[in-house]
């Protein structure tokens, strides 16, 4: 399981293995979806633990790279493209524990919430 943190990438199903096992208390990581609100309230992968979009890239990412260097992020967008250039940019300042969900959201088969209206 720790070893899925250990990789640079994760496919959908490995991401559903590793949110099972965080909600067991097995590994702990911070899934972040990177798409816009909209995008994200039309659906997103139960158990995001929050929404920064890229489009505001340069409003969250100073300061979301100082609180989480110590911690292991998966980012996760659309098709694994955006979080792939988010997951670059953390690396290129020295965010080791940084994880591309590649494929995004179009390859996830777990459980999808909405934002009720």
């Amino acid at each position: 399981m720790q070893t899925l943190l250990e990789q640079h990438d994760v496919n959908s199903e490995e991401l559903e293995i590793l949110l099972d096992a965080r909600e067991e208390g097995k590994v702990d990581f911070l899934l972040v979806d990177v798409r816009e609100e909209m995008e994200y309230n039309e659906g997103h992968i139960k158990g995001v633990d929050m929404l920064k979009p890229t489009t505001q890239f340069q409003q969250w990412a100073h300061e979301f790279l100082t609180l989480t260097k110590e911690k292991k992020v998966i980012f996760t967008c659309r098709t694994g493209s955006r979080s792939a250039q988010v997951q670059n940019v953390f690396m290129q300042h020295g965010h080791e524990g940084v994880i591309n969900h590649y494929g995004g959201i179009v390859t996830y088969y777990g459980t999808i919430d909405k934002v009720e209206r």
